[in-house]
């Protein structure tokens, strides 16, 4: 039985701020909990010893227990054990013989371990009884919370606040990045290991990082059975907490510095941190999961559950696909999720999150609402409504693109869709083709956004790099462990006619093309760019599309490939620049078809290869043209216009050029058919086209031309 045991000096503290506060001679602490009839906190040494002292909390307000204890520091390890009611029926998880995460902690000291199921908050080994209350003491397997002095010397950090309109994101896992032998770093696969690579990305053009969860996560019994880890990240048990095996493990908590340093070398480059968030479930799983916190703290309050009459509140709902569904109609919940967002902001200094399934965060009641009150909540919040807000729109049950508050952006689905099924050839995809390449007006433009409201992308961690796009009609994920099961069949990849890695040069050289036509389609969109890390230099999962359990080479960058294929990684980067040299490909508002400068040229033309007005319903079509009317945006570059040829057609196609006027020659830019330093001029070396009234496209090429006077 739990009993009160110290020698500190305690005094009632205060209710807020929640969680572990250092403040003048001591360390405040606050837990929430609604349901709960007493509160312990321990604290330790050494947190692979027992307790030195366990405090029961006297004081109760708001129902937020809380104490301060004199005379401790930052560094200090600490957890809490919960008396209350076991009911499992009714939702009920209290177990006094569990140890819990503080929903709060800033750090802790590692992974929980799954020893002999010590984590479920029930006896296991019960047999047909699985609700028998586990007695087993579990503190020596779960990691303890550590006291944080949040001091650091930022040395005058400021946010770069870029705007949608100017940002080329790049998707990237912490530890991938540099985890592997050839990225040369001092600490691979580490917050420090990823600063020593900041170079490149500030010469590669790229000014945010989208990384890949970095709270503080969960290893999944069945992943570790099989020999396997949590590689994404998408299992989230501290809110508050960096990683910690991304950390040095220099001294406990050096996780909170280090990344800390990261964003601020980031910033001093240039470059935006948008962090992709999981507050739609918890690592706990479902009913039958693990009791790691909020489970053991105050179950109903944090999950959406349901059940029967005969078990009213037994179940948990699982919108998410991850056993559990965190309840963002209960206030509590908001305030918990909105500290957890301030903290990143105002502490660690990110710029903006990407939010994992954010259809369950806009869930009441069990439908998806435009108005929900985690939403509303954001949109009034003096510190989040200024920073960059990313939803992936849609869950387990429903799909909401276009269809988030005007503060959010989104991952735009049907931008990936088309331009892989156009990119591949695939017929009927010319009429939506339209919309994706201008910034999607059909899903953005009628509530107050811009077509930089769609972050648009083709591949993301989720599925094929680029290359494997290329080079697999099929998933090849055998080394999952789940016989090829697991990951999307629907993938709309083609494999230029060998399925794999060959040394056939004909193969290599057109998936080699069909990459850098994936590319322009991307960067010179209407819309917010993102890329998948590495997909710049080909670098390839070998076909795996869900490496979610893959940390190891199949996932991690392989820089050699940098070298390998250093003609992409070129291509790319001009891509980028070309964007930032000529503005109307970062113009914020729609194109609107419309003459808007006076110079009897609109501002976007749509072309088919005889210059007039293409077939849009046309479902064998596959070639594509159009025009951008660069006067409309003010330039170093004065007036200009920009015509692109999309063909994805096995055929060559005959494309006649606009003559009008004030356009008195067109210049080749582009042409992806050709080798290496042909098919991206530099700038001021473009080639006059000749005859200057049409142009050849090769079969499944893009080409871009500048229009001069």
């Amino acid at each position: 039985m739990l009993s009160h045991s110290t020698t500190k000096k305690l005094s009632a503290g205060n209710f807020y701020p929640l969680g572990a506060t250092l403040h003048g001679d001591g360390v405040n602490f606050a837990i929430y909990s609604q349901r709960a009839h007493e509160v312990f906190l321990l604290l330790f040494d050494d947190p692979n010893a027992e307790p030195t002292d366990i405090i029961r909390l006297e004081h109760r307000n708001r129902y937020i227990w809380h104490t301060f204890v004199h005379g401790i520091k930052a560094g200090q390890f600490y957890g809490y054990k919960i008396r209350g009611e076991y009911n499992p029926a009714y939702g009920l998880y209290f177990n006094e013989n569990k140890f819990l995460i503080d929903p709060y902690a800033k750090a802790v000291t590692g992974k929980a371990l799954n020893k002999d199921n010590l984590l479920l908050p029930y006896d296991a080994y019960a047999g047909e009884k699985p609700y028998i209350i586990d007695t087993r003491d579990n503190a020596r397997v779960v990691p303890k919370s550590i006291v944080i002095d949040d001091f650091f010397d930022w040395q005058g950090d400021s946010p770069p606040e870029i705007p949608f309109e100017k940002l080329f994101i790049y998707e990237v896992h912490v530890k991938g990045f540099t985890a592997h032998k050839s990225s040369g770093v001092k600490n691979p696969g580490t917050y420090t290991g990823f600063i020593e690579k900041i170079p490149y990305l500030k010469e590669f053009g790229i000014n945010a990082v989208e990384l890949l969860p970095v709270h503080e996560f969960h290893n999944d019994d069945f992943i570790l059975s099989k020999g396997l880890k949590n590689y994404w990240g998408y299992n989230t048990i501290c809110f508050f907490a960096p990683e910690s095996s991304y950390g040095t493990g220099k001294e406990p908590g050096c996780q909170v510095r280090e990344f800390k340093a990261l964003v601020r070398e980031l910033h001093k480059a240039g470059i935006e941190v948008i962090l992709d968030v999981v507050y739609n479930h918890t690592a706990e799983g479902n009913e039958f999961g693990h009791v790691l916190s909020f489970k053991g703290i105050d179950n109903p309050t944090y999950y959406a559950l349901t059940g029967t009459s005969q078990r009213p509140f037994c179940y948990f709902m699982n919108w998410t696909g991850c056993g559990n569904s965190v309840d963002l109609g209960n206030t509590p919940v908001i305030r918990f999720v909105m500290d957890s967002l301030r903290y990143w902001v105002q502490e660690m200094h990110v710029d903006g999150f990407r939010f994992d399934l954010a259809s369950v965060l806009g869930r009441e009641e069990g439908r998806f609402r435009r108005a929900a009150s985690f939403f509303d909540a954001i949109s009034q919040d003096p510190v989040l409504n200024r920073v960059k807000l990313i939803a992936e729109p849609w869950d387990l049950g429903t799909y909401e693109v276009g269809n988030f508050p005007v503060d959010w952006a989104e991952w735009n689905g049907r931008f990936r869709d088309t331009i892989r099924k156009f990119g591949k050839g695939d017929p009927g995809q010319v009429s939506d083709l339209g919309w994706r390449l201008t910034g999607s007006f059909d899903l953005y433009g009628d509530d107050g956004r811009s077509a930089y409201n769609s972050v648009n992308f083709i591949t993301c961690h989720d599925g094929f790099t680029l290359s494997d796009l290329v080079t697999y009609n099929y998933k090849h994920n055998e080394v999952n462990g789940e016989n090829n099961r697991d990951g999307s069949d629907d993938n709309n990849s083609w494999n230029c006619g060998f399925e794999g890695e060959t040394s056939d040069t004909e193969v290599i050289r057109l998936r080699k093309q069909l990459v850098k036509n994936y590319l322009c389609m991307l960067v010179f969109s209407s819309g917010t760019p993102m890329v998948l890390g590495g997909d710049e230099f080909m670098r390839t999962q070998k076909g795996n599309n869900n490496a979610y359990c893959q940390d190891n080479e199949i996932s991690w960058f392989d820089w050699n490939l940098a070298v390998k294929n250093v003609d992409i990684l070129d291509f790319f980067r001009k891509a980028v620049a070309f964007t930032r040299r000529y503005t109307i490909l970062q113009r914020r508002k729609f194109f609107l078809g419309k003459d808007l400068n006076a110079d009897n040229i609109p501002d976007l033309s749509w072309f088919g290869t005889d210059g007039k007005e293409p077939a849009w319903l046309d479902q064998s079509l596959r070639t594509l043209c159009f025009r951008l009317d660069g006067g409309e945006e003010v330039s170093e570059n004065g007036c200009y216009h920009l015509f692109f040829i999309l063909n994805t057609d096995h055929a060559a196609r005959y494309v006649d050029l606009p003559n009008n006027a004030p356009v008195k020659k067109w210049l080749r830019v582009i042409d992806t058919s050709l080798p290496q330093g042909e098919d991206f001029l530099e700038h001021g070396k473009e080639m006059p086209i000749n005859p200057p009234d049409h142009y050849i496209a090769n079969p499944r090429s893009v080409v871009v031309l500048l229009g001069t006077d």
